[in-house]
């Protein structure tokens, strides 16, 4: 997946998406008094680089893959403007269903001191091939 690198642009762009206003994403003096180096970047807006859009997954699964099913992520560390993030996913299970399974993956974001920024799990519904349901 590709890594990114943060900048004012993309708080001001998931601001806008988001319609999050709390001053910790856009107000430096807030942040300033609140302790923060820098701008906050939203968690949500952190959790969406693990998308696995982003990377071959969805491609090499193809037309197989039903969808997003769940997820789930903590925030491990703060990300400010500047930084660059190292997203990764990772399947850690294949569970069989009758006719479907699901694939399960770690995603994790890393940052530019390779401090872990996020941790968190993906689940992909998909079909299973024909001839593995016969």
């Amino acid at each position: 997946m590709p890594a990114r690198t943060l900048t004012d642009a993309h708080f001001s762009a998931f601001q806008l998406l988001s319609g999050d206003n709390h001053p910790v994403h856009y107000d430096r003096p807030y942040c300033h008094a609140m302790g923060h180096k820098d701008l906050l970047a939203h968690g949500l807006h952190i959790l969406t680089l693990t998308a696995a859009g982003a990377g071959l997954f969805p491609h090499v699964i193809g037309e197989d893959l039903i969808g997003f099913i769940e997820v789930q992520a903590k925030f491990r560390k703060g990300v400010f403007p500047g930084d660059t993030l190292y997203p990764l996913l990772e399947i850690t299970a294949l569970e069989r269903q009758r006719t479907t399974g699901v694939v399960r993956m770690r995603a994790t974001i890393h940052n530019q001191d390779n401090v872990v920024v996020l941790d968190g799990t993906h689940a992909y519904l998909v079909k299973l091939p024909v001839q593995e349901l016969q």
